[in-house]
């Protein structure tokens, strides 16, 4: 079962191989569902949203005070306090000249008012209320429409929702959002080496930490994995565990299996069961990355190596993964200054590990980690993001701009 080299394009750039999944996460678009505006946070909006009322939807206050007429106040005047306006519901309180009304924020200002007086600037003697200076209109007030107008484009479709956005949908009275529903994952990690964490290791075996770093980084996208066992090197029980997986879920990642070796099965396996997309990108860590689909399936076949998983993870998984949500505004680039001078001598585009540093003049700086190699995770646990070096043989200098991939 061990699928041959030749058997499949030679591997192909990483520009490419990016467009590559750009377009199936386009053709495999996830159907739209209604949730809760309160549980959309992290959700991808599928349609736009369109204020229907203005917000504020009146004039209000945006102090506790006193509401008059600007026309009236000046230092030393006294006016009449005629009542009381609390939020909640409007009095139908009518201020006529000399006169003024007691006002909690965010209350509909009465009728013949134009102005607010914090309470602090404020005396109450008597039935009448003393001011120390003169008020211009419309100090203290909130207009009706000055922060939402009706007609006013809120959120596009395509916008991975923020915590503020949802909010911002609830306040013109949204109760519910068509989203995109979110993708299922089916997790396997490969190899008979393998043993999760907790058990005693046997002579020639090690921990898998693969299957814990792929489930936090899903559930860092606000995702539901499912991890499923590990994948033995049995091509027999590999193909029955994938194919059920295939079938039930919208995406199968694994881990390992995907080189040239005499057990890395995963590649004929998936030719078998589905189609192959494209097998090895020009890049480092992470050259043997496999992508294809299995059934129903879009399929993600990581290296073995953590850093390998944690670099093609982030850089063809996440925009695979939001792509089939429709998520058309969350993978903006972001750059920042070298701290130190880099160098890489190959042709493949490199994704080296790197710590950000906000510095006190504002600019930010990435400095390179010195481990390099893709087995080595705790170089990575000690960074936050990976500094993208382009295709070719270059060298930059301290202070060069460079894109980086935040975890």
């Amino acid at each position: 079962m061990n699928a041959s080299i030749a058997d499949f394009p030679s591997r192909i750039a990483f520009a490419q191989a990016l467009s590559i999944v750009h377009a199936v996460a386009a053709a495999h678009r996830l159907p739209v569902e209604r949730v809760p505006v309160a549980r959309a946070g992290g959700c991808v909006l599928a349609q736009d949203v369109v204020a229907s009322m203005r917000v504020p939807s009146f004039d209000n206050s945006a102090m506790d005070g006193f509401a008059l007429r600007a026309a009236d106040s000046g230092a030393g005047v006294a006016l009449q306090l005629i009542g009381e306006q609390f939020a909640g519901r409007a009095l139908d309180l009518h201020v006529g000249a000399g006169q003024c009304a007691r006002i909690t924020t965010g209350a509909p200002l009465p009728a013949g008012t134009d102005a607010v007086v914090m309470k602090e600037n404020a005396r109450v003697e008597g039935g009448q209320v003393h001011l120390s200076a003169a008020l211009p209109p419309g100090r203290h007030v909130r207009y009706a429409g000055e922060d939402i107008a009706i007609g006013d484009l809120l959120l596009r479709a395509g916008t991975r929702l923020t915590a503020v956005q949802a909010s911002l949908a609830a306040t013109v009275g949204v109760a519910e959002l068509d989203v995109a529903r979110k993708p299922t994952v089916a997790v396997f990690t490969t190899g008979d080496e393998l043993r999760p964490p907790g058990q005693t290791l046997e002579a020639g075996t090690i921990y898998d930490s693969n299957r814990s770093l792929l489930m936090n980084l899903l559930v860092a996208e606000g995702l539901d994995p499912v991890a499923w066992p590990i994948l033995p090197d049995d091509p027999t029980r590999m193909r029955a565990l994938l194919r059920d997986a295939g079938a039930a879920f919208d995406v199968v990642i694994t881990c390992g299996g995907v080189s040239a070796g005499e057990k890395d099965y995963l590649t004929g396996l998936v030719a078998e069961l589905g189609a192959i997309h494209f097998w090895k990108v020009q890049q480092r860590p992470g050259m043997p990355l496999l992508f294809g689909r299995i059934g129903q399936a879009q399929m993600l076949g990581l290296p073995g190596n953590p850093v390998a998983v944690l670099a093609t993870f982030l850089t063809l998984g996440r925009p695979l993964l939001r792509g089939l949500q429709g998520d058309t505004t969350s993978l903006t680039p972001v750059h920042a200054r070298l701290a130190v001078p880099l160098s890489k001598s190959h042709e493949r585009r490199e994704f080296q590990r790197g710590k950000l540093e906000h510095g006190a003049d504002g600019i930010l700086r990435v400095a390179p980690h010195p481990a390099t190699a893709s087995h080595r995770l705790r170089g990575a646990a000690d960074s936050d993001c990976l500094i993208v070096l382009p295709e070719g043989e270059l060298a930059w200098p301290a202070g060069q701009v460079v894109e980086v991939v935040r975890y």
